[in-house]
């Protein structure tokens, strides 16, 4: 018989069950804790909920449309007209609650403006109210000059006048 190298030698096996064991380790360390199994369970029981509701809803819906279809199909010339009515009463209806609104905000934001409050945006109002005051004045004092030359300028040209 051969000799045996040591460095020839095979590694021993692995014990079978320390093998499992750390396996067992390995996935007791991953697992997840109650809380953590508690809230999958609760979202897969509401989603299976949301999901039997909704087929519920659509299956109604299509059974409701081909029972009423024929209804529908006879008193259509009926549906438009009052769509259209409906459509553009509850659009005017809706536009002026908007325009009144907008009314009353604008109304209030004067109030305050004016009794001193100094509401939102206030300073701007006041910054621009300043530029156009000087603005004027400005053009005021360039027209008064531009005038007295322009007198200046008739006075030269007709001495009696």
């Amino acid at each position: 018989m051969a000799e045996r190298n040591p460095s020839q030698q095979r590694a021993p096996r692995p014990n079978p069950t320390a093998t499992a064991s750390t396996f067992l380790r390995k996935i007791q360390a991953h697992a997840p804790n109650s809380t953590q199994l508690l809230g999958f369970l609760t979202l897969f029981v509401s989603v299976s909920i949301l999901l039997i509701l909704t087929g519920l809803t659509v299956t109604a819906a299509i059974l409701g449309f081909i029972f009423f279809m024929p209804l529908i199909l006879i008193s259509s010339p009926i549906w438009f007209p009052i769509g259209t009515v409906l459509f553009l009463s509850i659009a005017g209806f809706l536009s002026a609650c908007g325009f009144g609104f907008v009314a009353v905000s604008g109304l209030s934001w004067m109030y305050h403006y004016y009794r001193g409050m100094h509401p939102p945006g206030s300073d701007r109002v006041d910054y621009a109210r300043s530029r156009i005051y000087d603005t004027a004045s400005h053009v005021k004092d360039y027209a008064m000059e531009y005038g007295s030359y322009l007198q200046s300028k008739v006075k030269d040209a007709a001495p009696g006048a």
